[in-house]
């Protein structure tokens, strides 16, 4: 029998109902259900703990999968996550606007339409000059607006080496990336 476990902290309540498991913090409450059959999800003293009976390689990989997701849940509804990014242009000034739940990015390269990047869930988008900062609760909707922004302005038939315009992912939860 393998088994996983988290450590719930202070402040946090975690309630589970079959194998949907809900967080509540002081940023907000997340929801997620794990469909993992052979996994079984409890709630014992102060920890969630993740086993199953088996020990197949794949069982114990949804082991780890499962005890990073929950780990993750706790992080985000305690301090919450944040990414930064860079927007970078040589000759053509972009203007980067939020509008509704999407991200207006107007003239890159000198385009005459605008470009758009979806915000996913409840990630707040702020922008101040030539940066811009994707926080919120939820690490995979934070990280898919991050991964839409530099999608969206991705330079495609040119020559990467010249034209390096673009939003670029620069800090990650305080961690600079190379």
């Amino acid at each position: 029998m393998e088994e996983k476990e988290v450590l719930i902290p202070d402040g946090v309540t975690v309630e589970l109902e079959g194998k949907t498991l809900t967080v509540k913090g002081k940023k907000g409450t997340l929801t997620r259900t794990f469909k993992v059959p052979s996994a079984a999800i409890r709630i014992d003293s102060g920890r969630i703990v993740v086993s199953t009976p088996s020990s197949r390689k794949n069982d114990v990989a949804a082991l780890g999968t499962i005890a990073s997701h929950a780990s993750n849940m706790l992080h985000g509804v305690q301090e919450g996550f944040e990414y930064k990014l860079k927007i970078f242009y040589a000759h053509f000034p972009m203007n980067v606007s939020v509008t509704g739940n999407r991200i207006k990015i107007d003239n890159f390269l000198g385009e005459k339409y605008p470009r758009y990047a979806d915000i996913m869930g409840d990630a707040e988008v702020k922008i101040q000059a030539d940066a811009i900062t994707v926080t919120g609760v939820s690490k995979e909707n934070v990280g898919q607006t991050a991964a839409n922004l530099e999608q969206a302005t991705r330079v495609r038939h040119r020559d990467p080496r010249v034209f390096q315009d673009g939003i670029y992912l620069i800090e990650r939860d305080g961690v600079k990336l190379k």
